[in-house]
């Protein structure tokens, strides 16, 4: 990490934990995993005799509010309706409202996630390589495979992402230039949320000292119910700056329906780039791709040790200038350019289902 705390932490509600990262990253914003609550839920109601009608308006309140009044609002009435003031674990959900309600988190960048991912964990990462029974030894060896496959499956997802293309649902601008841009699957949560706009309108807009500020009305269809909500959009169009009050772009990185509704209305043909995140483009080669994995050889003798050292000093270098390519040129004189995408030497490799290795490196 170099240094660098993570902007965001999900947690269960283990209290060592919270003490732990209040410590050692007292800004990093943590949040509670909402998958876990929800499951406590469940248990804590479980023999309940309106188990089934708070389950689902404790949902309503955490997924639907809209605004602090309205969620505290919902609360407070959830508690009166069905004489919850003396349930301690709910008293303590509420005091750390801000930990684990959506609405108090989505204005900080969670790349979408709102719990710990068990799908994504380490757990699944080592799913068919390790087990409880897996040695030491056999453990380094099996995360130098692990490594490999994962790093061949990044290679491939792009591979893909540069050799096919998904067709454009409409021929807007806006449309088009995401899909040069961004990597297949995030292009098709971008073209959800355009083709989404189907359902959403514009029902009043006004004027400000800050821009101009709509109110969107979108039709949101669950199981043949159809439910109105309305969202703010504020455009500052002469510094090309424009915020949604469902804050999606802020949460998950991809501009909404309603935001795209807006920019449509006004003309507008291109994104600025401030809306274009790097972490989703096709063309970001990540750093971990290039880690060394090879442990055949430990040696900490005082060479190996400066060496290795050098290493690191050099890899910070690459990463800095890689996607330059006048900047390449004039690090390495001997840099020779190739396939744009990732290279010659790495797609045979690939296409032939050969065993990973590193040949998709520069030639020297």
């Amino acid at each position: 990490m170099e240094g660098q705390a993570p902007i965001g932490i999900i947690t269960d509600q283990d209290r060592a934990m919270q003490n732990a990262i209040q410590i050692v990253f007292p800004n990093t914003r943590h949040r509670w995993c909402l998958w876990h609550i929800l499951k406590k839920l469940l248990e804590k109601f479980g023999g309940h005799p309106y188990k089934g009608s708070i389950l689902s308006a404790v949902h309503e309140v955490v997924y639907e509010s809209q605004s602090l009044e309205e969620f505290e609002r919902g609360w407070h009435s959830l508690i009166d309706m069905y004489a919850l003031h003396n349930n301690d674990w709910l008293s303590g959900l509420f005091r750390e409202r801000g930990r684990w309600v959506p609405y108090f988190l989505r204005t900080s960048f969670w790349a979408g996630m709102s719990t710990t991912q068990l799908s994504e964990s380490m757990n699944a990462f080592f799913d068919g390589y390790v087990n409880s029974k897996t040695s030491l030894k056999l453990f380094v060896e099996q995360y130098e495979r692990v490594l490999r496959s994962k790093v061949e499956k990044e290679f491939q997802a792009d591979f893909k992402s540069f050799s096919q293309m998904v067709p454009c649902a409409t021929k807007y601008c806006i449309e088009k230039q995401f899909q040069e841009v961004y990597t297949i699957s995030k292009f098709k949560e971008f073209q959800e949320e355009l083709t989404g706009k189907v359902y959403c309108d514009i029902i009043s807009t006004e004027l400000t000292c800050l821009g101009t500020r709509y109110e969107v009305q979108e039709d949101i269809i669950f199981n043949a119910t159809t439910k109105r909500k309305t969202f703010t959009v504020m455009f500052e169009g002469e510094i090309g700056r424009i915020v949604c009050s469902c804050h999606l772009f802020e949460f998950r990185g991809i501009l909404c329906r309603h935001v795209i509704s807006i920019l449509i209305r006004n003309n507008v043909k291109m994104i600025p780039e401030s809306y274009i995140l790097r972490r989703w483009r096709k063309d970001v080669c990540r750093a971990y791709t290039r880690v060394k994995i090879n442990y055949s050889g430990w040696v900490s003798t005082p060479e190996q040790v400066k060496y290795d050292k050098l290493q690191s000093l050099f890899a910070k270098v690459a990463n800095l200038v890689m996607d330059d390519e006048e900047r390449t040129r004039e690090v390495g004189p001997n840099y020779q350019p190739w396939n744009a995408a990732y290279g010659v030497n790495w797609v045979p490799a690939y296409t032939m289902g050969q065993p990973f290795m590193p040949s998709y490196l520069p030639p020297r």
